[in-house]
């Protein structure tokens, strides 16, 4: 449990950010922790420098609509001190923070609290990598990682959740990977340093959504150069893609092609405006032609496809009737409103 969110053990995946505005600004970290909460975070990540940090951090741990994770790095005193302001997790670094008496420190205070532990390795702070080897920082990662969770397992505390970030798309999915078949630890899933935001938008979602399509990871954070809100907005369009959550409408729709028969751009512009507050676990197809139309169509709960002239109305594979292409958008909304009331 982190505060009153599980992670694990099967529950869904959750979502967590980071803040991005100064530790020591309160007021504009809860403003921040609002909006992303709105969005659907469930936890927030918040960097602790150096111990002018930790009086902010006790007011705003005393507001946050969110459970608190302190991210802490060399300095051990840090750690406790964040416990102490009401954290409800601690991330070390295994890369950053090494001395086993003031590991233990860190341990012995977490169990005292109920706290778990966030074991987090990064591939910028390993000491033995690589930068031109995926498997020599494969390896460095994963033993890291693995080291440390035995060393804090031998203090008797096991509430332990793990990450081991890259940068490199292949290195990251290939050491989550490891990990997964090595423990049953929760896994705390993400890509760093992403680069630019069309950059970041994509490799945070061929590495994350490869793992999470194959049931790993039990947390996740896409990490983004801006906005953390556009963090959480994706991270649940990766779920979502992925399989690992249905919470509203999937729309199919085909690109289009010089087969297409109606305005299916604006077709699915409208489905797409009618179905967004949504919570309807269907999918709903709007499809150009007849070459492949009607078979997706069917596959999905309901669905509209354009022929020569006119278009068809599908229900759970079924075809309901034939309709004017002008109306396929009506016909479909009207439908969906009616099997849903």
């Amino acid at each position: 449990m982190v505060g009153d969110v599980a992670v694990g053990g099967g529950e869904p995946v959750v979502v967590q950010s980071m803040l991005k505005s100064p530790p020591s600004d309160v007021k504009q970290a809860l403003v921040q922790t609002e909006r992303l909460a709105e969005a659907g975070c469930r936890l927030i990540r918040v960097a602790v420098p150096d111990k002018h940090a930790l009086e902010p951090l006790k007011r705003f741990c005393a507001e946050s609509p969110l459970p608190v994770i302190a991210d802490i790095h060399f300095n051990y005193k840090l750690a406790l001190g964040a416990i102490e302001s009401g954290v409800s997790k601690v991330r070390l670094n295994p890369g950053n923070l090494k001395d086993r008496e003031q590991i233990r420190q860190v341990v012995e205070r977490c169990k005292d609290k109920g706290l778990p532990i966030r074991v987090g390795a990064n591939s910028g702070s390993i000491k033995e990598r690589s930068r031109r080897d995926e498997r020599l920082m494969v390896d460095a990662l994963l033993d890291g990682v693995v080291e440390y969770c035995q060393y804090i397992e031998s203090l008797g505390f096991r509430d332990i959740i793990v990450s081991l970030k890259a940068s490199d798309v292949q290195t990251n999915t290939a050491v989550y990977r490891a990990m997964a078949g090595r423990s049953d630890y929760p896994l705390h899933v993400g890509l760093t340093a992403t680069g630019p935001m069309a950059q970041g938008v994509v490799r945070s979602s061929i590495a994350l959504g490869s793992l999470l399509v194959d049931g790993i990871g039990d947390t996740v954070r896409v990490s983004l150069t801006g906005d953390p809100l556009r963090e959480v907005e994706l991270a649940y369009e990766i779920l979502r893609a992925s399989g690992r959550l249905f919470d509203r409408p999937v729309i199919v729709s085909c690109p289009t092609c010089g087969r297409c028969e109606g305005d299916v751009i604006g077709a699915v512009e409208e489905v797409a405006e009618a179905l967004k507050d949504s919570r309807e676990r269907i999918k709903v197809a709007v499809m150009g032609c007849v070459v492949n139309g009607p078979g997706e169509a069917k596959e999905c709960d309901y669905g509209v496809a354009c022929g020569v002239n006119n278009a068809v109305l599908f229900r759970k594979g079924e075809i309901v009737k034939h309709i004017r292409m002008t109306d396929m958008v009506s016909e479909l909304l009207n439908l969906l409103e009616k099997e849903q009331n």
